[in-house]
């Protein structure tokens, strides 16, 4: 079999619900403290669904100088606070400008100022773009401004694969290094879509939880009585580097990614293929490029979203993988809602801190498990022992995507 380059994970940085680094976000995550909350960045009240979860006591100012933020929709400030702190958790790199890329993740990148915008027409019907406005709502911005605040001169990429995006902009900064176009990649994802107009859209497509008189119990993952996911927002980006590279430089080395698998089901745009079929090929497909077999894995970080079809479908394809309740399981977004593109590398961000740490965070408002969902779920925070951890992320128009990430063995 041909040897192929090992990458580490050497940096990872966040702004998220559950905190703005990553011991504050470990902390909330361990303490299984949900992060829903009633909506305080705008005028909720009217609309059917009036909490999210939201990044709190975010600021910018140590980052970006004013006039600089003025350039950035709110995702993209997100992202470039949560790249910085990724860059420099990694330490003094060695990497030339033309060897580092950046590869950054959103579904909906832009929003705040879109909406702003169009609300803001005038008697005709039209919005009121500054001329700001193209540059702010690019999905591309965020990958722009990191590769400029940094000097990064190699690949600059974006994706927009809806709930996949954070997951795939990790597996797609993995393939750059391992195709030789790059020897550290800034990946990751952002989104800031908590507007009264997105709410109303995922509301009337019946995604998301009603549970409007207690919403820190509304994001249920694989419990009975789930009724919806809790919208979020947030960024989070990890640090990947070609392991010799980090090793020869001294770097600390939190895990190593190990695998990628991405697949489509092909089956519809908003429900997941009720078979599983593609969910599972993707994972099967991740294990065997990190070349594991599903008994060497120790952990499940579970796209979990608290839907219906979601959550049943999940739970199937990991019990026909490792068999029923044979891998624990857990779910991010019970504590912090479903942050949309940057869900999977928050994610990702979590499992790498659950090999770092070798604990398992709980998953919270699990009263009644589903019984369709034969599963392993985590109630408590749990140990683990040193193995692979796979996370998955699956998404509206049946795109997958699934990492592993072992412990670094340099």
């Amino acid at each position: 079999m041909l040897e192929r380059g090992r990458v580490a994970v050497t940096g990872m940085g966040v702004r998220t619900p559950a905190g703005n680094d990553l011991k504050a976000l470990w902390s909330t995550l361990t303490d299984g403290r949900s992060t829903a909350r009633t909506i305080t960045s705008f005028e909720a009240d009217g609309l059917p669904v009036d909490f999210a979860c939201q990044v709190p006591d975010f600021a910018a100012s140590e980052y970006v100088m004013s006039k600089q933020a003025r350039r950035m929709d709110r995702a993209t400030l997100l992202a470039v606070c949560a790249a910085a702190d990724a860059l420099a958790d990694a330490g003094q790199v060695e990497t030339p400008p033309e060897r580092r890329g950046v590869v950054t993740g959103t579904a909906m990148a832009g929003i705040e100022t879109s909406e702003a915008t169009l609300l803001g027409h005038d008697e005709r019907g039209r919005g009121r773009p500054t001329v700001l406005y193209i540059p702010k709502v690019m999905h591309n911005a965020a990958a722009a401004f990191i590769s400029m605040r940094h000097g990064i001169l190699g690949p600059s990429l974006t994706v927009a694969t809806a709930c996949a995006s954070g997951g795939h902009t990790i597996g797609e900064g993995l393939r750059l290094i391992r195709d030789g176009s790059a020897d550290l990649v800034v990946a990751g994802g952002t989104e800031a879509c908590i507007s009264p107009t997105i709410l109303l859209a995922f509301h009337r497509c019946g995604a998301l939880s009603q549970r409007v008189a207690e919403p820190q119990r509304a994001s249920r993952p694989f419990e009975a009585d789930r009724d919806g996911f809790v919208l979020a927002e947030g960024a989070a980006f990890l640090v990947l580097e070609r392991l010799e590279h980090a090793v020869r430089r001294g770097a600390r080395v939190y895990a190593e990614l190990a695998g990628y698998g991405r697949t489509s089901d092909g089956h519809h745009l908003t429900a997941p293929d009720p078979d599983g079929e593609g969910a599972e090929r993707c994972m099967r497909q991740a294990l065997a490029d990190a070349r594991l077999s599903p008994r060497e894995v120790v952990h499940v970080n579970a796209h979990g979203t608290g839907t219906q079809l979601n959550d049943v479908t999940e739970a199937q394809v990991i019990a026909r993988l490792f068999g029923p309740g044979e891998v624990p399981v857990t779910s991010t977004k019970s504590v912090m809602g479903h942050a949309i593109g940057a869900a999977g590398a928050i994610e990702a961000v979590v499992s790498v801190l659950t090999l770092h740490e070798l604990v398992m965070h709980p998953t919270i408002n699990l009263d009644v498990q589903d019984p369709r969902c034969e599963i392993d779920v985590v109630r408590a925070p749990r140990p683990v022992s040193p193995g692979a951890v796979q996370s998955n992320s699956f998404a509206f128009g049946g795109h997958n995507a699934s990492l592993v990430f072992t412990p670094s063995c340099s």
